[in-house]
């Protein structure tokens, strides 16, 4: 059988480059090399090498995050270059990647969210009013960024000033959140046209570790994940039906990944990501060795889910 010419790229210029070579590392790995001839890319230096090759390319996998590779960059230039990729395209990915977009989506399709409050870097920002709507704590975050880069969770007045200073250093809009404590939970979704949800996950920070921020997410034993999740069918049955509404509300292929808090019985979708974590021992790949794929499956499936989304828009286009 022909092997598939696929392109993976990791690297790129965010600040979750590190993150993302180590990433590409384990899928090269992890991918199966009786079926596929795989050439390594990094945005950073190999842009033109890939533009040169795209010919010869049949499919890419793109393990970046951040801006410049979540944002849908990355995403239109393999569109130009007529290259299949997985998950999210252009709209999807821009909007997921803006949070103050992907917020009024959730607004209108009635999915729970915190209170929140978002304001641009020309905005004049009324400390005050935000503390008195939101309450304290509260959480401030970039408008788009990932791995909870340049997120702060403020208790007292008096520190929103480097709060606020911290998250325009990584974006020029940012986000004021009502702080909700309650379980961690994630669902991820897999499918193009009837996606599914897979297996919930519930995640536990460890000691010294307020939430799943950027250091608990990378820093081997620093949290525990629980999959399934230990809550009641019911419960896990709505996790699931929020997961792929959030997915579909903000234009999502192939897969995502949703995070929610679990308070009082009451679930709040927090913010869905279009490229998931994927080491062997990331959330989705763990939530999809319980759904039965394994880490080399699911990325079989992803490619698969690529190469068929392409093919359709193809022959949509042609008619």
């Amino acid at each position: 059988m022909k092997k598939i010419r696929l392109a993976l790229l990791s690297g790129g210029i965010s600040s979750e480059r590190e993150v993302s070579l180590n990433s590409g590392r384990q899928v090269f790995d992890a991918l199966d090399k009786n079926r596929y001839d795989i050439a390594l890319y990094d945005p950073k230096t190999d842009l033109k090498k890939l533009v040169m090759d795209a010919e010869g390319i049949d499919a890419a996998l793109i393990i970046l995050h951040g801006p410049f590779g979540e944002d849908g960059t990355v995403q239109g230039l393999l569109d130009l270059l007529d290259i299949p990729y997985q998950g999210a395209g252009v709209l999807g990915s821009a909007i997921a990647m803006n949070k103050q977009v992907s917020k009024k989506l959730y607004e209108a399709a009635h999915i729970p969210m915190p209170a929140y409050h978002s304001f641009s870097m020309t905005d004049t920002i009324d400390r005050s009013m935000v503390v008195r709507s939101l309450g304290l704590p509260l959480v401030v975050k970039p408008a788009c960024a990932g791995s909870s880069v340049g997120m702060t969770i403020v208790r007292d007045e008096k520190d929103l000033e480097a709060a606020v200073a911290l998250g325009f250093s990584h974006d020029d809009a940012i986000l004021f959140e009502t702080y909700i404590k309650g379980i961690e939970l994630t669902c991820g979704v897999l499918g193009n046209d009837t996606p599914e949800a897979l297996p919930v996950i519930e995640i536990i920070p460890g000691e010294g570790y307020e939430f799943f921020d950027y250091t608990a997410k990378y820093t081997a034993g620093a949290t525990r994940e629980i999959c399934p999740a230990r809550i009641d069918d019911t419960l896990t049955k709505k996790v699931q039906e929020l997961a792929v509404k959030a997915h579909q509300t903000l234009y999502l292929k192939g897969y995502s990944r949703t995070d929610m808090i679990l308070s009082e019985n009451r679930l709040y979708v927090l913010e869905t990501n279009t490229i998931p974590g994927m080491t062997a021992t990331s959330l989705y790949p763990q939530s999809a060795r319980v759904a039965g794929l394994s880490f080399t499956k699911l990325l079989d499936r992803l490619i698969d889910l690529a190469m068929a989304e392409h093919e359709k828009t193809k022959l949509r286009r042609s008619k």
